[in-house]
């Protein structure tokens, strides 16, 4: 489909651009696949139009061939990204907004296409559940998913938005469905924020809930609403405060404790000590959001990373505002509370 054309008084050729200018380049992509054309460019040509309003290119698009104009580090990203695009189309998986938000952050890796695909001889660096495939949707969680896949403990910190919880739960999923482990436990202190645990209606279970919610959405998410349910049913997946844990070895099990923030330092070694035979563990949370009496002096995630970050089979991913993956203002609604990350 053909677009405007760009004018030509406004485009700057390499000889008359003031030598504060970048360089101006243009450059040319042809895809093979004309079925993946339509989700490629989007309703009204809408992916392109966003690519082009991220990067401040001019994108036109005739046919199988996509011609980019702009500077020369906008151009390369923008290549970059419509490959990823087009791949992650090639691959099944879905190609919405966010998505391309997230593979325009990443385009400002050199190796943008090396991720997706994990290296010229690597396998491609990927999670696969019931209901999707998931790949990286920004840099720092590149290593984070190597390390899930391989390491024995692993530690991920950072602010909300940015992938933690959820791709230790699709991790844990994908192995559940390989056999790799037999059951999935799911865990977070029940902090109270506000109102006291006493003082809400119902039982245990109706007050803890809440809390855990957003386990059990990333589990509707990887896995069929009837499977969940079945396998909550059965105990193959357990969704539990980190008090239910004490007393227990945690052997085959892929084991995650969410908001590891704000326990304590007794209860953080008590849930690492639970460790079994053929276990995984992830241990997510947010080191500048601690609510429990204390702050940071008192916080047993604090605490572990310190004593246990170097030790053999225990990886630590630290993630910054730029990881962020949900809405490109999220990101710096983040680096304004907290400032920009070192």
């Amino acid at each position: 489909m053909a677009r405007k054309p760009v004018r030509a008084d406004t485009a700057l050729s390499s000889q008359n651009a003031p030598a504060h200018a970048p360089r101006r380049a243009r450059s040319e992509i042809a895809f093979a696949e004309q079925r993946l054309l339509g989700p490629l460019f989007g309703q009204f040509d809408a992916n392109l139009v966003q690519v082009e309003n991220r990067l401040g290119v001019f994108i036109s698009a005739r046919g199988d061939r996509v011609q980019i104009e702009g500077a020369e580090d906008a151009v390369a990203r923008a290549r970059d990204t419509l490959k990823a695009m087009y791949e992650r189309l090639a691959m099944g998986q879905e190609l919405d907004s966010g998505a391309i938000e997230a593979l325009i952050a990443m385009s400002v890796e050199p190796t943008l296409e090396g991720i997706v695909r994990g290296g010229d001889d690597a396998p491609p660096i990927m999670i696969r559940t019931r209901r999707k495939t998931i790949v990286p949707r920004s840099a720092g969680q590149i290593p984070y998913m190597q390390q899930l896949a391989c390491q024995d403990i692993v530690f991920a910190l950072g602010p909300a938005g940015t992938g933690k919880t959820y791709l230790a739960v699709a991790q844990a999923v994908s192995q559940l469905i390989t056999g790799s482990v037999q059951r999935l436990i799911l865990s977070r202190p029940a902090v109270e924020a506000g109102e006291k645990l006493g003082f809400l209606p119902g039982d245990m279970k109706e007050k803890v809930d809440p809390y855990l919610r957003p386990l059990y959405d990333a589990l509707y998410d990887c896995l069929p609403p009837e499977q969940v349910e079945r396998h909550i049913a059965s105990g193959v997946i357990e969704v539990a405060p980190i008090a239910f844990m004490r007393g227990r070895t945690l052997a085959d099990a892929f084991v995650i404790l969410d908001e590891a923030q704000n326990t304590t330092r007794e209860q953080m070694k008590m849930f690492l000590t639970r460790f079994g035979q053929n276990s995984r563990m992830v241990v997510c949370g947010d080191p500048r959001q601690i609510d429990i009496p204390g702050g940071e002096r008192m916080s047993g995630l604090a605490d572990a990373v310190e004593k246990l970050e170097g030790v053999e089979g225990i990886a630590v991913s630290r993630f910054t505002a730029a990881d962020v993956v949900r809405h490109p203002i999220v990101g710096r609604i983040v680096e304004a509370y907290e400032g920009p990350s070192a």
